[in-house]
């Protein structure tokens, strides 16, 4: 694979500092031989060499993935990195399980650069017999590697299982072979939606996936949907027929900015390739066609532990250095500030952010071409009025729609691991920006739960005109999930469920009316599009709590909404209509029925 440049360096990182951890030594998982980066990239971080012995491997991995499969809200994070080559083999395959907060992706300049013959999955949690979900499987990443799956047909773990819920993104893979994104095998198989880009696959089955979003793939084949299945510029992917069955399929993405992410090259150099902005596109980047892009030396990032001072990445990030955080929990007596156009942050084995004085985790000044990538973001003790923000509010709007501000697999979380509030999650004024999977969630379990107690109003404010979103996932906000005052707006695949646990109905109720929409254009904006959104109710309180519009919109000529439906999962109440007023009621009397609206006006 070529990639097109803008930048190159020679430059190598110490041998014994990064390169060559290739060390046999007892880390953090007593008793296991691994290979372990101790020393620039954090000591989470594990660096694999295809000369390993597979058992050796398989033994790490397995510690690891024994630890974190059930550890929801754990403080341990790790990276599980390959080095260029191949690894197992069909009579000696490399399977095994990735558990939260745990990358895993290959250091190679292209995907088909380090091969796993075997499997890397993701299974159903279970809790008792007959009691295996996938519906929390969350905070896990695969990328920029080859699956050689070595199995014909489909078998209970034989195959690729991706039985994964949000925030847990497939990006940059190729597959060859089978993929399920439900683990049928220990039932019931619920799973609650995903996201895959820029990878290859054969035949996928959806199985009970209520919604998931695949953006410029090639795929062989896909069967099953449930409530909200969108596809944009997936080569392979079924025809348009929301909503029987219900498949959302658009034939190009209209922008896009792939994730950056860590390689080697052929000197053995580590750098980070930052792909560039495109428009109307489909299929992979990487198959046949170079990466239009930026190389960047690591030498060009200041690389931060849970330990480094704010003050101290702020000052490298004002000098115009890059920024990678290694895996870790970093609780932050003020916000880390980027002001530096076309910087790159670049957070490992989902590196988490926590405000811990009521500032936002990041602000991003008025400038473009900013990439943050692989974050979790947790509210902390002290309410934050934004936990992130683009732009100055009322400030100036740089406009280069060939540079965007992009944010590639950003989670937020307000309460569950730490209890927390904040006022909105992700605010945006600046125009042209590229949200690439966003997953905004107050928590509904874990730490820190309760009406009055994880407080918050709405996960996505957008001021910003030409703000674009794929894969936008925002869940239990007390007002409005999505609040959008920009002009020309656009989302492809949106997925929501509204707060569990209003107390009453006057506790929820947006001035005159019922409840509050999950997703609202405010009248000020005259365009914006919208295809494939599901918005669900499950009000768990035991009272008759009433939403009137799962979405609305202003009556403008610019604004057109397609294949929006809503669903009553559980719980009591009703949401009354889909949008605007067009749609039909979804109660206890239709649970787990779609209520779609295929156009909108």
């Amino acid at each position: 694979m070529k990639y097109t440049t803008s930048k190159t360096s020679t430059a190598k990182l110490p041998f014994a500092r990064l390169v060559g951890t290739l060390l046999l030594s007892v880390g953090v998982l007593s008793g296991s031989a691994v290979a372990q980066n101790t020393s620039d990239l954090g000591s989470n971080v594990y660096i694999f060499d295809p000369s390993m012995p597979t058992s050796q491997i398989q033994a790490t991995v397995d510690s690891i993935a024994n630890q974190q499969v059930s550890n929801q809200f754990g403080t341990q994070r790790y990276a599980l990195l390959f080095k260029p080559g191949v690894y197992g083999s069909a009579a000696t395959p490399l399977n095994f399980k990735v558990g939260f907060y745990t990358e895993v992706a290959g250091l190679g300049a292209s995907p088909d650069d380090v091969v796993i013959n075997g499997s890397i999955d993701v299974y159903n949690q279970c809790f008792g017999p007959n009691n295996c979900i996938a519906l929390d499987n969350f905070w896990r990443s695969l990328s920029n590697l080859a699956i050689n799956v070595n199995t014909p047909n489909f078998g209970c773990y034989s195959g690729e299982f991706w039985a994964v819920s949000q925030a847990a993104p497939m990006r940059r893979v190729h597959i060859t072979g089978n993929t399920t994104l439900m683990d049928y095998c220990s039932g019931p198989s619920f799973a609650s939606g995903g996201f895959i880009a820029n990878t290859q696959t054969g035949s996928i089955v959806n199985g009970s996936q209520q919604q998931f979003y695949v953006r410029n793939s090639n795929i062989g084949s896909w069967s099953n949907g449930v409530w909200n299945q969108v596809f944009s510029g997936v080569i392979g992917a079924p025809a348009q027929s929301y909503p029987n069955p219900t498949y959302t399929t658009l034939s190009t993405t209209p922008v896009t900015r792939e994730k950056p992410f860590l390689f080697v090259d052929a000197s053995g150099n580590y750098n980070v390739f930052a792909p560039a902005a495109q428009t109307n596109t489909s299929g992979t980047n990487w198959v046949t066609t170079s990466t239009a892009g930026r190389t960047l030396p690591i030498s060009n990032f200041f690389i931060a532990t849970p330990s480094t001072s704010v003050q101290q990445i702020n000052a490298r990030l004002a000098s115009g250095q890059n920024l990678i955080l290694t895996p870790g929990v970093y609780q932050l007596d003020r916000s880390i500030d980027i002001k530096k156009p076309d910087t790159v942050v670049l957070a490992l084995g989902d590196a988490t952010l926590v405000p811990q004085n009521g500032t936002a985790a990041i602000t991003i000044a008025a400038v473009d071409g900013v990439q943050v990538a692989g974050l979790i973001v947790d509210a902390g003790p002290v309410q934050s009025p934004v936990l992130f923000q683009i732009g100055k509010p009322n400030g100036k709007k740089p406009s280069d729609p060939s540079d965007p501000v992009t944010l590639n697999d950003v989670f937020f979380r307000i309460g569950g691991a730490t209890q927390g509030s904040a006022v909105t999650s992700l605010q945006i004024d600046h125009d042209n920006v590229l949200l690439d999977d966003i997953w905004a969630w107050r928590a509904d379990h874990g730490a820190g739960v309760g009406w009055i107690v994880n407080t918050a109003d709405h996960g996505l404010v957008v001021n910003g005109d030409n703000v674009t979103a794929t894969g936008l996932f925002v869940e239990h906000y007390q007002k409005e999930q999505v609040l959008w005052n920009g002009n020309g707006g656009e989302t492809i695949f949106y997925q929501s469920e509204l707060p569990y646990d209003p107390p009453s109905q006057s506790a929820w109720t947006d001035g005159t009316a019922n409840g509050y929409p999950s997703y609202a254009v405010s009248n000020s904006a005259t365009t914006h599009q919208a295809y494939g959104l599901g918005i669900y109710s499950f009000f768990n309180q035991g009272i008759n709590i009433i939403e009137d519009n799962a979405m609305t919109v202003p009556n403008a000529s610019g604004v057109a909404i397609h294949d929006v439906g809503t669903v009553w999962l559980n719980g009591s109440g009703q949401i009354t209509h889909v949008i605007n007023g067009q749609g039909a009621t979804v109660s206890s009397s239709n649970a787990d029925t779609l209520s779609p609206v295929v156009f909108y006006p």
